[in-house]
This record gives C-alpha cells, sequence and structure tokens, in this order.
C-alpha cells in the first residue's frame, strides 16, 4: 500500500498531467480570402433558395431513373462501402488511443513449476522434489506528466472525423459520377439516334442516285459522293454502339452491378433536361469551406498538430507508477509460503539519445506544415474546380442557344437543297453539304447539351453536394459478417448523431 507521501506524490503527479501538454495547440490553417470568396462566374451562374436542398442537388433535373440510381449507389457501391468501412476503423484506432488513459500494463501471471533437485557431496546430500507454485497481478501506469496520452487521443479524434468526412467526400464523388455517367448514357442513346436517322435518310438518296446513275440520268460522281457519306455516317454507328455498351457497364459498376448483366433502365427517347443555374442554400464561401474533401484536410492538419506534442514528451523523464501483488509456495512442508505487496514510482529519461528525439519532433513538425500548405492548396483548389464548372455552365449554356438556332437553319437548308435538286436548281453537291451540315450540327447541338449538365454537376459537386447521407456507413449483411468473425461489441452500430461540420477544436469524444 502506499504511504501518505506516496499519496502526495501522486496526487501531484495527476495534477500536473491535468495541466501540461506539450507541442502546438492546432490553429485553423485557412487563408483569409477563403472566407469571403466568390466569383463574378458563380455569381452569374448560381442563385441563392431555400430549395432544391444542397444535399440532394440532383432533384432538380427531376427524373425518378436518376433518384432511383443513386439511391442504388448509396446502398451497393464497394467505393462507398470501404470509405464506410474506414471510419469504423478510425473509431476503433480511437478507442485504442483512449486506453491509454488508464494503466499502460495490467498483467495476471500464474506459474507453476516442478523442481527436481538433487545435491551430491558435502554434509547433507539430498534429493528433492517438489511443485513451486506463484501467482502476480502487475500494474504500470505512466502518468500523462506531458501530455503523451492526451495528445494521442486528440490526434486519434480528428483522424476520426477526418474518415467522416472522407467517407461524406466519397458520397459526393458518387452521386456526381452517377448523374454524369447516367446523363452521358443518355447523350450517346441520342447521338446514336441522329446518326442512324440520318444514315436512313443518306441511304435513301444514295439508292436515289444509284437508280439515276444505273439510267444515265445522273454522273457516277453524284453516285460515288452519296455512296461515301453513306457509309461514313453507317461506320460511326459501331463506335456509338460500343460507347454505349461501356457507360451502361460503367453505370452499372458504380450501381453495384455486374457489367452485361440485365438493363438498368429503358433506353430513353427525350433530350436530357437543361437548368441554367445552380440553386444554393449558402455564400459560395461557407459552402466551399464545408466541403468534405476540405474538412478531412483541416482534421489532417489537426491530427497532426497533436502528433507533434506526441513527439515532444519524449524529450521529458515519463514517470509510472509500479504495484504487484505476488503469492507463492510450494509442496515442502518446511518451507513459508508468502504474500508481497510491492509499489512505487519509476522515474525514466532518456537524457543521451544523439539527437534522436529532437529530429523526431522536426520530422513531425515538417509533417504538420506540410499538411497546412496541401490544406491550403486544396481550397484553392477547390475555388478553382466551382469557377470553372460555374464559367462552363455559362459558355456551354451560350453555344447550345447558338447550335439550335443552327440546327433549325441546316434542317431548312436540306429541304431547299433537296427541292432544288428534284427541280434541277442545283447540282447534288448541295444537297449532300446539306446533310453533313445538319448531322455535325445535331451531333455538336447534344455534345452541347451535355457539356452544360456535366458542368452544371461538376458545379455542384465543386461546393460539396450531396454529401449527407440516411444510410448506415456499414450496412446490416456487412455487419452480420463482421460480428460472426469478431467481437465488435456495440461499435458496429450507428454511432450518435454528429454536428453537420465538426470542428477539429471541438471536444467530442466516441467510444
Amino acid at each position: 500500500m502506499l504511504t501518505r507521501p506516496g499519496y502526495l506524490l501522486l496526487l501531484g503527479a495527476l495534477s500536473v498531467s491535468s495541466c501540461v501538454r506539450l507541442g502546438p495547440d492546432f490553429q485553423a490553417p485557412g487563408e483569409a480570402w477563403s472566407k469571403q470568396w466568390n466569383s463574378a462566374a458563380l455569381e452569374q451562374a448560381s442563385e441563392r433558395a431555400a430549395q432544391p436542398d444542397l444535399r440532394q442537388w440532383w432533384q432538380v433535373f427531376a427524373d425518378p431513373i436518376l433518384d432511383r440510381l443513386i439511391a442504388a449507389a448509396d446502398a451497393h457501391n464497394s467505393s462507398l462501402k470501404i470509405a464506410g468501412l474506414r471510419v469504423l476503423e478510425a473509431r476503433a484506432q480511437l478507442g485504442v488511443a483512449e486506453s491509454g488513459r488508464y494503466p499502460q500494463l495490467q498483467q495476471v501471471g500464474v506459474d507453476s513449476l516442478y523442481v527436481d533437485r538433487r545435491q551430491s557431496g558435502g554434509s547433507n546430500p539430498q534429493d528433492l522434489h517438489f511443485w513451486q507454485h506463484s501467482a502476480a497481478f502487475d500494474v504500470g501506469w505512466e502518468l500523462d506528466f506531458w501530455g503523451r496520452f492526451s495528445r494521442a487521443i486528440e490526434s486519434s479524434d480528428a483522424s476520426y472525423f477526418a474518415a467522416q468526412a472522407n467517407y461524406e467526400d466519397a458520397l459526393v464523388l458518387l452521386r456526381a459520377q452517377v448523374a454524369d455517367t447516367y446523363f452521358s448514357l443518355r447523350t450517346t442513346e441520342a447521338r446514336l439516334r441522329v446518326a442512324r436517322e440520318n444514315a436512313v435518310q443518306q441511304k435513301r438518296n444514295f439508292e436515289i442516285t444509284e437508280k439515276l446513275f444505273n439510267s444515265g440520268q445522273s454522273a457516277e460522281l453524284d453516285l460515288q459522293q452519296a455512296k461515301t457519306q453513306y457509309l461514313g455516317t453507317l461506320s460511326s454507328i459501331p463506335a456509338f454502339e460500343d460507347q454505349l455498351l461501356r457507360t451502361r457497364n460503367a453505370l452499372a459498376v458504380l450501381v453495384g452491378q455486374p457489367p452485361g448483366g440485365a438493363a438498368l433502365l429503358a433506353e430513353q427517347t427525350g433530350l436530357i433536361p437543361l437548368t441554367d443555374r445552380a440553386v444554393l442554400q449558402d455564400v459560395p464561401a461557407n459552402l466551399l469551406l464545408r466541403r468534405p474533401d476540405v474538412r478531412a484536410a483541416e482534421l489532417n492538419v489537426a491530427a497532426q498538430s497533436a502528433l507533434v506534442g506526441v513527439a515532444e514528451t519524449d524529450l521529458y523523464p515519463s514517470l509510472t507508477l509500479l504495484g504487484s501483488i505476488v503469492w507463492s509456495s510450494d509442496t515442502l512442508g518446511a518451507t513459508p509460503r508468502s504474500f508481497d505487496l510491492i509499489g512505487g514510482p519509476s522515474l525514466r529519461w532518456n537524457i543521451f539519445d544523439y539527437g534522436r528525439i529532437r529530429n523526431n519532433v522536426r520530422v513531425q513538425d515538417a509533417r504538420l506544415q506540410q499538411l497546412i500548405e496541401a490544406y491550403r492548396d486544396k481550397v484553392r483548389q477547390a475555388a478553382r474546380e466551382a469557377d470553372d464548372a460555374a464559367s462552363g455552365l455559362s459558355k456551354a449554356l451560350e453555344r447550345e442557344r447558338i447550335l439550335r438556332e443552327a440546327e433549325g437553319a441546316a434542317r431548312r437548308s436540306l429541304v431547299l437543297a433537296n427541292t432544288q435538286y428534284r427541280e434541277g436548281y442545283s447540282d447534288f453537291q448541295r444537297v449532300l453539304d446539306a446533310q453533313r451540315a445538319l448531322l455535325e450540327l445535331q451531333d455538336n447541338y447534344l455534345v452541347s447539351r451535355s457539356n452544360a449538365v456535366s458542368n452544371l454537376i461538376a458545379l455542384y459537386k465543386s461546393l460539396g453536394g450531396g454529401w449527407q447521407s440516411t444510410s448506415p456507413q456499414v450496412d446490416e449483411p456487412t455487419r452480420e459478417q463482421m460480428q460472426q468473425r469478431t467481437n465488435w461489441g456495440d461499435l458496429l452500430t450507428a454511432p450518435p448523431a454528429q454536428p453537420l461540420y465538426p470542428l477539429p477544436s471541438q471536444d467530442s469524444r466516441h467510444d
């Protein structure tokens, strides 16, 4: 048992341990510009309103098929499941770190040894055969004098929140990718229809010129030109069909289905919807800083900042309270049994490390500065993505309006060229030129609509839209499989609701 001075020493050590924490306290690495950031392109391409919710931005397209695909991806996408399991891993790592608050050594030992001793010579030779039994309970508790364990907990806590932010970032990327792939699929279907329709028309013209050539009413040049144009358009169809198959396979994998399986959706005959601006619920600067990958980068800084303090604790002595309870006996009748209580402090200080500890602190500090720069670059890149997407949306919509008008003119030109050719007022070359121009403009128009939608999706993604989900991070079948394999206790149950934006400075702990 500890004496009165021992109790005083313990209380003093605990009081110091609760006050001293080496290393830098976390400071947000943001720059002043990011708190007021906006851009002219973003102002033009967005508006603020309550609906639709940025967390479900795909509802602006009012497409139930897209809603169903995103729900399927949330439930079955493997990359998202891996991100959820990494949250679970980080939660378990936090539990490992929090165990440092308690005695690090709590060991029970039981020994039973058989002794066969043969003594010869001297005045008392004898043979001894006996069993020796002992049981001991050892405790070693390194006091958190300099914040080694509290800083480690702080680091693991930030890493846990970073894993959650990375999961939300996976949601953002997945939902944007599903929407982009879906509309790319519909665009390819539309381009394939246009190519087939034009091939049918060009085949009819080729057959007409072939009859005219065979009857001597047309030159062979008209026949060969008509054939060339028809076969050129026909050759684009296999490429579109291949692209369609590949896009369907990509969409299938995103929603957790095998490629080449049952059709995910029926072919859509209408044009993909266009929205001329994004609907935002907050100023762009706030949305930018709430992006999950930006939050994850900030939390990585917080985690590394605490590790600098962990490294600095090695520069100072460690105080450990040691204690043992030992009972021993043997089968010899003449020897006594013993019961011992042993305890006391142990001081350890590595004073000659030849620069190893100090350089390790420098290593951790250099890593901290790297993460600070990585965070600042992440914010700049996020702003660039938003600005590029906003500008791309505006310019793609402008191009779409021009091409829509040009397509109408091309249709009218083809009608006039066919009429004049039949009436003998122009040669067949003008018909071919009009057909070629119409096909090119129709295809470009479809691509321009696709680019506009793609830029709108990129704009929502760049502002972190779609990061919240009501689905569990680890689905029920996976939980059951893991629980059968390992005792997870209550870690596999859904954690309590978390703040939407857990700041690294918040003192939130999770078991």
